[in-house]
């Protein structure tokens, strides 16, 4: 059984092999749909929890179209704008409902996507993604300090090692947890404001 060190030391060296695709990755050219999943379960393969699983399916794809996350295709095929958007929606997919993520693409769609009089979707994602370095520092930095925090939980208290172990390891996970669920609260409250301040959810 792995310690709890092994364990910890096991995430940061994953978080260091995890990457994101960038935009000379993406075909220029317009796709169908198996070439669609085909790219994406490749190319995002390194985040997939079991080998087995599916980044994104035909099902998944037709449903973030018809509930308006994602443009409608041309003739059945996907731009690489489609592709950036797809992207997006897989990351905020596991901590947001369709209808907040809907609310929160639709100015990047209506704004943003084929539309030559504004910045190209192309240039926002580069844009996000030049965060991703610093951001990936600072989530090491947090994530080390928390196990450091928890490894010194329950040293006063009388019990087993290996109880003590799993227990700190509890803790710590704990604070993981934690730490997603504030910043989800902070997700939805920022979308409940866009919502409210949106003119074409009001009229509805």
């Amino acid at each position: 059984m792995k310690t709890n060190d092994e364990r910890v030391q096991d995430i940061l060296n994953r978080l260091d092999q995890l990457t994101y695709i960038r935009p000379e990755e993406i075909p220029n050219i317009d796709l169908y749909m198996d070439q669609v999943t085909t790219f994406m379960d490749e190319h995002l393969s390194d985040i997939k929890r079991y080998p087995d699983d599916k980044v994104l399916t035909k099902t998944m794809i037709n449903n973030y179209a018809k509930n308006n996350l994602l443009p409608a295709p041309n003739r059945k095929k996907y731009s690489k704008e489609h592709m950036l958007l797809l992207i997006f929606i897989y990351y905020f997919k596991n901590l947001l409902s369709f209808n907040d993520i809907e609310q929160l693409f639709r100015p990047i769609t209506e704004k943003h996507f084929s539309n030559p009089d504004n910045l190209p979707l192309e240039d926002i994602y580069r844009e996000v993604f030049s965060l991703e370095s610093a951001e990936m520092t600072r989530l090491k930095e947090d994530v080390t300090a928390k196990y450091k925090a928890a490894s010194q939980t329950f040293s006063d208290k009388e019990m087993d090692e290996n109880d003590r172990e799993y227990l700190r390891l509890f803790a710590w996970l704990c604070q993981l947890s934690f730490d997603i669920y504030l910043k989800k609260q902070m997700l939805e409250q920022v979308i409940d404001q866009l919502r409210s301040e949106d003119p074409k959810k009001r009229n509805n």
